[in-house]
């Protein structure tokens, strides 16, 4: 059965992560997505490191379930295409700089024209206003700006750090794909598209906000300085391997104190309310550091699940592909691509009952489908072949 998306068009004119990672999403979930890049300035992402057969692992994982046309829209033959293409659109989105969409005459006021109830989405690094809107940015710009390496770092006066992956790319592109969903709810039910903005600093701000910025919220009652709330995480070495282990509950630190030998810290007043063991935090886990030291990972895990205390191994990538947890789930699947060959990707995260989401092929080659869509918008073999030679157009080995 088609994924719940089924019937809707989006055209994806964005490049690197954000935005291709966030019109994947709805290319899984069933909609026809459409990638727009130019003939010679592609996307960055198609040679971006490792990969095999001309396609990039960073490339085949943000750009599956799309098809791909290859157009100049800087040309006035290339504009007209664009135009064609929104007007059999629901959905446009766009991750440019702002004013370079005006510039190239494809903004929400010129799509609108053309499809008045087309839902336009614009990301972009620091919104369309203030005095970062026109620089650009990339990912450890937006932790650094937004607080994120601070609140990595533990506290205010520990050196900042950054998360090492693209949390604010991968968090705004999922942002966006929840953005197109709900102005297309609304469309349903009024009949009007919309144009929606979404900027990087938005999202990871938003994001933090729900857990990091306690001490920013109550008016008039700040905390200027940011504590670290203790000097260790929740990585624990032990005899053999790292686990990590959480207990919140009573119940929990209860389980904890018996399954290590130390029932004598259930008598300590440091520890006996839930306030006590996080005003108390570093040494109540330092004590539990020392512990496990005493046995190896998996004899640990075994003690600690007995007691129900909250605890998993800490897994390198190619351990948590092939852990039973992680394939009874089966998060990750193996594919054929059509051009590079066997992949392993996580499937899409949320799961349907009725309207299953389903990779159904891989990430395109420049231009592969460019004709197939033209001709879709109505354009006879004639002009086809007209922008092809005038390279308005590209298809590959063109």
């Amino acid at each position: 059965m088609p994924g719940p998306l089924d019937g809707v068009r989006v055209v994806d004119f964005t490049t690197m992560i954000a935005g291709p990672y966030g019109t994947m999403i709805l290319g899984d979930q069933g909609a026809d997505v459409i990638k727009v890049e130019a003939p010679l300035r592609t996307d960055h992402v198609r040679r971006a490191g490792y990969g095999q057969r001309h396609f990039s692992a960073a490339f085949v994982n943000n750009n599956r379930n799309k098809r791909s046309i290859s157009v100049d829209a800087k040309s006035p033959s290339g504009r007209q295409v664009l135009l064609d293409l929104a007007r059999s659109a629901d959905v446009f989105v766009q991750n440019f700089r702002p004013g370079v969409m005006t510039r190239l005459g494809i903004d929400y006021d010129d799509l609108r024209a053309v499809k008045p109830d087309i839902v336009y989405v614009s990301m972009s690094g620091w919104g369309e206003a203030g005095p970062f809107a026109h620089k650009p940015v990339y990912d450890p710009i937006i932790q650094a700006l937004s607080g994120l390496a601070s609140v990595q770092g533990g506290s205010d006066a520990a050196r900042p750090r950054l998360i090492r992956t693209i949390l604010p790319d991968k968090l705004t592109g999922i942002t966006a794909a929840q953005a197109v969903a709900a102005a297309l709810f609304a469309r349903e039910r009024t009949g009007e598209g919309q144009h929606v903005r979404l900027s990087m600093l938005d999202a990871v701000v938003a994001f933090l906000w729900s857990s990091d910025m306690g001490g920013q919220t109550f008016v008039g009652k700040e905390v200027d300085v940011a504590a670290a709330a203790t000097f260790i995480d929740l990585i624990y070495e032990t005899a053999s391997g790292y686990i990590s282990v959480s207990v919140m509950s009573n119940d929990q630190w209860h389980g904890l104190c018996h399954a290590v030998g130390h029932p004598e810290w259930l008598e300590d007043e440091r520890f006996k309310t839930p306030a006590g063991r996080d005003r108390h935090a570093d040494e109540r886990l330092e004590l539990t550091q020392q512990a496990l030291l005493t046995k190896s990972a998996n004899d640990w895990l075994a003690i600690l699940e007995d007691a129900g205390v909250p605890c998993a191994p800490v897994l390198t990538r190619s351990q948590m592909v092939r852990h039973p947890q992680v394939q009874a789930a089966g998060i990750v699947v193996e594919t054929q691509h059509q051009h590079a060959g066997p992949v392993r990707q996580a499937r899409n995260a949320a799961r349907f009952e009725t309207t299953v989401p389903e990779i159904r092929y891989g990430a395109p080659h420049l231009g592969e489908h460019t004709l197939e869509i033209l001709a879709e918008l109505g354009y006879d073999e004639a002009r086809r072949d007209a922008l092809l030679r005038d390279g308005v157009v590209s298809v590959p080995g063109a």
